[in-house]
């Protein structure tokens, strides 16, 4: 299994780590389950962003409703783990649904890529650089 991406695209999910090294950081990934067509950056509302993230809702409504008039399909989110490395934590287990979203994962200055096919479980898929 594998997701691709631009490089450019890579680097701006690096950049927006990087930018916040005491905060997770979040966004939206767009295109179809094996491609990443667009990334969109969202600010993280969790209580405690240090530690877990969660997409402003406002952010996440938006984005459903451009797809469902057309616009390009949410596939998956990303985030950041400032302070771990970039594979799945406890609280992301908690957090997959089962529903083969892409979650990619920046920490330790690397990125990975993990689909999400049962509640709490990741698979890693292969990030395929174009």
């Amino acid at each position: 299994m594998s997701v691709t991406i631009s490089s450019s695209m890579l680097q701006q999910l690096l950049r927006h780590a990087g930018a916040s090294p005491d905060a997770e950081v979040c966004g939206l990934l767009f295109g179809t389950r094996d491609r990443i067509d667009a990334v969109e950056a969202c600010e993280n509302v969790a209580a405690d962003p240090a530690r877990t993230f969660e997409i402003a809702p406002k952010a996440l409504i938006a984005a459903h409703r451009r797809s469902r008039a057309g616009g390009p399909a949410v596939v998956g989110h990303y985030h950041s783990h400032p302070s771990g490395l970039a594979v799945p934590s406890a609280r992301d287990a908690a957090q997959a649904m089962g529903d083969a979203a892409v979650w990619v994962i920046i920490g330790g200055g690397s990125s990975r890529a993990w689909r999400s096919d049962e509640p709490g479980c990741f698979v890693e898929v292969d990030i395929v650089m174009n």
